[in-house]
């Protein structure tokens, strides 16, 4: 009993220090200015490290062309041009601002003529909650087959959900984001993610061995397993920390739905009926091999880069359906009066965009991300380790570069060409190298300020707690990132200690064992 007692309080005070902790980082993460002028604060460092990088000659040889990158100073006469006349182009060619603009104009339909309020009615009850964090996570985890439309749909979603079933929505808003971003390389399907890496692992592979061939399945059986495995650890996450931390919510939202009225009933039924011939439309695009959403070769290209417009398509017939039969909307100017008021939310999304899009141009114009990417490469590379904590290191050192240079394919495709031949003259494969990069560029998703769906995802917490800061997000998502962190990088040992296939046609060791 004694012992008991004594691994309780101890439970109690590690639980204390925890939370101290997080209380900690959200003080002084809320201490930073507005995310707005963040951002541009966040622009103006980056002139002025291009200026001292350039002036001290910084620069990297390219792994993969053997081409010198130097440090540009965007405060000489071409750079300073370049600020001015392309700060329009910067904002307007910002490919988060056309995906969220796009995808909201199906969605605020959804929403504002009453079937999202309808659908939750209809999931709550009867559902347990528990249940509801789970499929929560889960979805989020596979959002990334609808490439970024996860972020602009299932986060607030999310929030409304939760808030549908009594529950605090920030607490739905962080899980959702959890599953969306920090386990975006994870899913039971392939995405468009799968053949895009794996041709840049097979390019890096060839580097070595010319007739090397990497398939786009090369991670499937391991991603699957990594699905499952980080819905469980974001829901013990939400469950055990996230949502006692944050308690319940005080704020003027919805926090209980009622039962469904007979109006809403017809248009649930009109809304599925809509959503079933949009099913059958799809498929009859992409299934046939000569479909319409298929490229000369057979591939999905068109349907993935069409993804954004057929989400809005997706969600504005059903919501005009559900309204038509509900009698939520009369006629076509109740529809775009419905637009418009979706669109008139976003103003400060908006605006934290055009800030955002004008740091991110910088940082790629300076190279500064590039020449990190190849000192972190080189670093890894001259710490002379082997074997699992070799690729440990791996996960960590691209977890780190992560943080300040979000794209996926423009990490792997400068740091593939050092570390892939690099492993495989060591022993190990590409696909294995390729899941360990995968690990390391996902979990770290949800803690950057430079991920740039972050201002999407604070417009969208600003709407149940309008004071919510930088920080209080951090400090929710930083849980998320190191049980992610921690879980998923076991299961890559386990994976490596028993041998087990990392996918179809793909190998753990080089030159492959044959089975």
């Amino acid at each position: 009993m004694a012992d008991d007692k004594s691994n309780k309080i101890s439970s109690t005070k590690r639980a204390g220090l925890l939370l101290r902790a997080l209380d900690l980082v959200e003080r002084w993460g809320n201490r930073l200015p507005h995310p707005f002028t963040l951002f541009v604060l966040f622009s103006l460092g980056v002139l002025v490290l291009s200026w001292i990088a350039s002036s001290l000659g910084l620069s990297a040889i390219h792994p993969g062309t053997g081409k010198t990158i130097a440090a540009a100073n965007l405060l000489d006469r071409q750079g300073i041009q370049n600020v001015i006349t392309k700060a329009v182009g910067n904002f307007t060619g910002f490919a988060p601002l056309g995906t969220v603009l796009v995808a909201m104009i199906g969605v605020g339909v959804a929403e504002r003529s009453g079937l999202f309020s309808a659908t939750l009615k209809a999931l709550v009850a009867g559902v347990p909650s528990w249940l509801m964090t789970s499929a929560l996570v889960f979805a989020g985890v596979n959002a990334s087959i609808a490439v970024d439309a996860g972020y602009v749909i299932l986060i607030p979603l999310g929030a409304v959900l939760f808030a549908g079933i009594g529950r605090n929505p920030i607490v739905g808003l962080a899980a959702a984001f959890a599953g969306v971003s920090g386990g975006f390389s994870a899913n039971i399907f392939l995405t468009a993610l799968d053949p895009l890496l794996a041709g840049l692992t097979q390019e890096a592979a060839r580097l070595y061995d010319p007739n090397y061939t990497v398939p786009v399945t090369a991670n499937y059986y391991f991603m699957i397993a990594s699905t499952f495995l980080l819905t469980l650890i974001g829901v013990w996450v939400t469950a055990r920390i996230v949502e006692p931390r944050l308690g319940p919510y005080t704020g003027k939202g919805e926090k209980s739905l009622e039962r469904l009225r007979s109006e809403e009933k017809r248009g649930l039924i009109a809304a599925g009926i809509t959503i079933g011939v949009e099913t059958v439309l799809l498929l009859i695009l992409i299934l046939p091999a000569n479909g319409l959403l298929r490229d000369a070769k057979g591939g999905l290209e068109p349907f993935f880069q069409g993804m954004v417009i057929l989400m809005a398509i997706g969600f504005l017939l059903p919501g005009l359906a559900y309204g038509l039969a509900a009698g939520t909307i009369k006629n076509d100017r109740d529809t775009g009066k419905m637009i418009e008021e979706t669109m008139s939310t976003m103003g400060s999304y908006i605006a934290l965009a055009f800030a955002a899009s004008q740091f991110v141009a910088y940082f790629g114009w300076s190279n500064l991300g590039l020449i990190l990417a190849v000192v972190g490469a080189d670093f890894l590379k001259a710490t002379g380790l082997s074997g699992i904590p070799l690729i440990l290191l791996f996960i960590f050192v691209c977890a780190l570069i992560d943080l300040f240079l979000a794209s996926a394919s423009a990490k792997w495709a400068v740091i593939g060409p050092v570390f892939v031949p690099m492993l495989m003259i060591m022993g190990y494969s590409p696909e294995l190298t390729q899941a360990a990069y995968r690990i390391g560029d996902s979990f770290t998703n949800i803690i950057t300020p430079l991920m740039p769906y972050m201002p999407l995802v604070i417009a969208f917490a600003q709407k149940y707690e309008p004071k919510i800061g930088l920080g209080t997000l951090l400090a929710m998502m930083l849980p998320y990132s190191v049980a992610f962190a921690i879980g998923w990088t076991l299961l890559l040992a386990i994976w490596l200690i028993f041998g087990i296939p990392l996918g179809p046609g793909a190998s753990l060791t080089y030159p492959p064992v044959p089975r």
